[in-house]
This record gives structure tokens, C-alpha cells and sequence, in this order.
């Protein structure tokens, strides 16, 4: 087997050019070698030991054809889901299930909640093991988003969130691809100052570790949204928050226990775009109280009324599972969702109104079939409407993915938002059909961080070691759309322009110019006199 791994690498650079060659290859060498099938997992292992060894030369293109889920970092980033351990819910919304040793909200048959519970919850294990994962199938993970998951995160104890964050960035930085993983995770006996002390030091680290964590996400409540927690948050290393929006209906929300009304997410909405935040709402279609057709109004909403507008959408339609209250009203006759085609009809019309400044994250939560009473079942929603030549221009299904940038031209958008301007910064191709990269630019003198801030700096494409060139990333079109940003800027007289950039992006915009202040990195404009 090991010579017939040999022969698929050495002859790839000529003969494997896709993944139908590679499934031909891999044939071919089976009956010649006499060999059952050749796993692609076990193809990566041989040439991870070949390379470390040096007895081959590393070839991309052919980690790529042999990757494992390869759409997971398509989008130029490794995202690393942890969850947190169980605490009470300040919330007792009507559609949330709730079981024992799980936060609430979660199912103990989530993929993501049996990771957690096989590291024990803990942030450590959770990023490390990930990061394996991730490169058994072949995923290259150096840039990291770090998603937090587990429900109001606001509402966690402080020592707990930084004890938290504190061992997903040493995680990160003590993972080595070919050392295995190291267990040294700092303990939960040390003192609050201790733990942010030790959560600088290891930030610094990260700046220029192997495995940058250059994205962070949190899960939160709107209502939960203040002053001193999004400086809480910067102070962690967020950069994008995801709020429990649920409908854009008073009387939806309070049907459904939610315990927050409209208002509280347009304050929260606002509060995060002033301190640069990048902003997700989670959307639940088919709560009891809609209809598709407020559901269609709601999300129409969300892009007509400047004090909403956000960045990103995760859909998860609302689904009954037992130990909720929903469930004790399906039972009863009180509530009934909607069929799988009035749900899909339902999306198909929301997918056709995204601007093409949104992204689409999700359309269903990934709940397993088996817990769903009822509700929607179905797990490949979005290939589904694919199939029935659903067009939509949000920017997850414009990305670039594998595709090698060709003619590009930079186009921008504006919008009012929150009470502050918002320009969408793109490099598309010249059909506009072909997203190669954004910057999203928010001038607002109201913010108490500057007038002028960059919400978020991202070129698509196949995930690039740190250093590398090639396909989309690495090849100057972030400081290109940065130095669109810069003009746009000087054109409105601000005397500064702050990013929220990740802690281990930090080194890039210091090369161009930026300075670390207060968890931002800032840049003086300098005008002629």
C-alpha cells in the first residue's frame, strides 16, 4: 500500500489535476498493486511522514483534491467551534430544549455539544483536538476563527470567560502539527487579575505563533449588550458577536418568552457597529405567532430599516424537541410548523432580497434528524435550493472558494446604518458574479473608539499557510482595498482610522502603518497643509 501511496504522490504534479483524476488514479493503482481502496486519510498521513522527512516536495493542489470537506476553509479561514459548559439561562424562551449537564438550548447528540463533552468542555482540549482534526482530513488551520458557542455568554461569570478565552489562545499557541498535543492548559484557582495578566501574554504570543487565532466570536443576548461588556469582549480578543434576534416582533418574541423586545436589538445592533464589531443575527422562521409572510416581511426589515442592518444571518428555523415548552403546545395543538415546501419557498424568497454585503452562514441549525418531533429534517437545505436554481447574491455563495483570481474590478456600496455610514469595499470579478475580497468601512462620529473604523478586512479564496502566495490570498488585494478604505477616509477628514483586528492579524496591519491602542490598531491620517 505504502508503494502505491508513493507512486499517486510522486506521479500527481502530471496526472492529477482534479478529483476525478485522483478517483481514476487511485483506482488504477488498487487493481495494480492489488490493494483495497485507497482512503484519502490515509494518503495524507503517508505524505505528512514524506514530507517531514523530506523525501517529497509539498504539492497544494494535491492536499487540496484530498481534503476532507474542503468548504469547511474555503472561505480562507479554519473555523474551531468550543462550547461552553452548562450555567443557568437568564433567558426561558419557549423553543429552547433543556437537558441535563448541556447548555441550554444544545442537544447532547449535537456533533459539536459530543465534541465538547468528550474534552469535558474544556477550551483547551477542544481547540487542540479541532486543530487535529482539521489536518487529519488534510485542512491546513495557521488562521483560526474561534467560535464560542453555549448560549447567552454575557451572562457567564467573569473569571470563567477569561479562564476560557486564556486556554483557546495557549491552546493555539502551544499546538504543533508534527508534536502531537501538549497538555498544559492553565488551571481555574487563579485569581481574576491573574488571568488577564496571563490572557496578555498569551495574546502577544499569538501575534506570531504557528496557529493564530485571528478571529474571535461570541454568542450572546441582545438585552445582554452594554458599555462595559463589549469593552469586556475587546478586552478578550472578540471580533464578531452573534445576538439571538430571533423576529424583528414585539408580539412574536413575547408569545415566545424571549424576554426582550425589538428595541433591545436595535440598541445592541448599534452599540456593537460603534465599537467595530462584526455583527450576526440568528433568525428563527416559523415561530409560533408568524406566518411566512411576516417572516418574509421581518427579514425584508432587517435591509430597509437602517437601525438593523447586519452583517451576517444564521438561519435556524424554529424545530420541536422534547423538554421544551414548544413541545408541551405541539402536543396540545397549539402550534404547527410549517411543510417542508412552504419552509424552502419561504428561504428561496429571503435568499433573493440578500444584499450582496450579508452573509448567509447557515439555513438550518444542525440539529440531528432523530431529536426533531417536528419540524424541519432536512440536512442539505441549501444544496436543495441550489438544485432548483435558487439565485442568491450574498457573499458566502459569490466567494471565491478554489477559483484562481482573474480581472477584478473594485466596487463600493453604502448604507446607513445605526446611525453611522457603512461602505461595503469589494474586489469582484468583472461579471460580478466572483467575490475575491471585501472591507467593510464604518464612519460614525459617535463612536467612542473613531470616527472612522474598519469592521472587517477579508480576502476569500483556498486557505494559505502564513507567508505563502498563491490563488486569491497573499497577493496584495487586502492593502488594496485597505488603501480604498484610506482614500475614503481622508475624502471625509477624519484624523484617524481604527481596525478590529484579530490578535493574530495584528502583525499585517502594522506593516502598513497601524499601531496597537486599547485593543484596536490605529492610524494617524496625515493631510497636506
Amino acid at each position: 500500500m505504502l508503494e502505491a501511496i508513493k507512486e499517486l504522490i510522486e506521479n500527481a504534479p502530471k496526472l492529477i489535476h482534479n478529483r476525478d483524476e485522483l478517483s481514476a488514479f487511485k483506482r488504477e493503482l488498487s487493481k495494480k498493486y492489488k490493494i483495497s481502496s485507497l482512503a484519502n486519510a490515509v494518503i495524507i498521513k503517508e505524505y505528512k511522514r514524506l514530507l517531514s522527512l523530506n523525501k517529497i516536495e509539498a504539492n497544494f493542489d494535491l492536499e487540496l483534491l484530498l481534503r476532507k470537506r474542503s468548504i469547511r476553509t474555503l472561505s480562507g479561514i479554519a473555523p474551531v467551534a468550543v462550547l461552553t459548559k452548562s450555567y443557568p439561562c437568564p433567558g426561558n424562551c419557549a423553543y429552547c430544549p433543556r437537558q441535563k449537564d448541556v447548555p441550554v438550548s444544545y442537544l447532547s447528540n449535537e456533533p459539536a455539544v459530543m465534541r465538547a463533552i468528550r474534552c469535558d468542555y474544556h477550551p483547551y482540549t477542544q481547540v487542540s483536538s479541532r486543530l487535529r482534526a482539521l489536518e487529519d482530513n488534510g485542512h491546513r488551520p495557521e488562521k483560526i476563527e474561534v467560535i464560542v458557542i453555549g448560549g447567552t455568554w454575557s451572562y457567564l461569570p467573569t473569571k470563567y470567560k477569561y479562564w476560557y478565552i486564556l486556554n483557546c489562545f495557549k491552546a493555539a499557541n502551544e499546538y504543533k502539527a508534527k508534536g502531537g498535543l501538549r497538555k498544559s492548559p492553565y488551571k481555574q484557582n487563579l485569581k481574576l487579575a491573574e488571568l488577564k495578566e496571563l490572557l496578555l501574554k498569551e495574546q502577544k504570543k499569538n501575534e506570531s505563533s504557528s496557529y493564530r487565532i485571528i478571529g474571535l466570536t461570541l454568542e450572546t443576548r441582545p438585552d445582554y449588550i452594554n458599555n462595559k461588556e463589549v469593552e469586556e469582549m475587546r478586552a478578550l480578543g472578540c471580533t464578531r458577536v452573534e445576538i439571538g434576534v430571533q423576529a424583528l416582533s414585539d408580539e412574536i418574541l413575547k408569545l415566545n418568552k424571549r424576554g426582550h423586545g425589538v428595541k433591545e436589538v436595535a440598541e445592541a445592533t448599534a452599540l456593537l457597529k460603534k465599537y467595530g464589531f462584526k455583527i450576526t443575527y440568528h433568525l428563527m422562521p416559523a415561530l409560533p405567532g408568524a406566518s411566512p409572510k411576516k417572516d418574509l416581511q421581518m427579514f425584508k426589515q432587517l435591509f430597509t430599516d437602517e437601525r438593523f442592518q447586519p452583517d451576517q444571518i444564521k438561519f435556524y428555523p424554529t424545530v420541536v424537541t422534547e423538554g421544551s415548552l414548544l413541545y408541551k403546545w405541539y402536543k396540545q395543538g397549539k402550534y404547527k410548523p410549517y411543510s417542508d415546501k412552504v419552509l424552502q419557498n419561504l428561504i428561496a424568497q429571503c435568499k433573493a432580497v440578500v444584499p450582496e454585503y450579508v452573509r448567509i452562514i447557515r439555513l438550518i441549525r444542525d440539529i440531528p434528524a432523530e431529536s426533531i418531533v417536528a419540524g424541519n429534517k432536512i440536512t442539505n437545505l441549501r444544496q436543495i435550493l441550489q438544485q432548483r436554481g435558487i439565485k442568491c447574491s450574498c457573499i458566502r455563495c459569490r466567494e471565491a472558494k478554489e477559483l484562481t483570481m482573474t480581472k477584478y474590478k473594485i466596487n463600493i456600496i453604502s448604507y446607513e446604518a445605526s446611525g453611522g455610514l457603512e461602505y461595503f469595499i469589494s474586489a469582484d470579478s468583472l461579471d460580478h458574479k466572483i467575490l475575491y475580497g471585501f472591507c467593510r468601512l464604518r464612519l460614525d462620529k459617535n463612536s467612542p473608539i473613531s470616527p472612522a473604523i474598519i469592521r472587517e478586512l477579508h480576502v476569500y479564496g483556498e486557505l494559505m499557510p502564513v507567508g505563502s502566495g498563491s490563488k486569491v490570498q497573499h497577493r496584495g488585494l487586502g492593502k488594496e482595498l485597505m488603501n480604498k478604505a484610506e482614500q475614503i477616509v481622508k475624502q471625509e477628514k477624519a484624523e484617524k482610522l481604527a481596525i478590529i483586528s484579530g490578535v493574530g492579524v495584528r502583525g499585517y496591519y502594522r506593516k502598513i502603518g497601524y499601531k496597537l491602542a486599547n485593543t484596536y490598531m490605529i492610524k494617524k491620517m496625515v493631510y497636506n497643509k
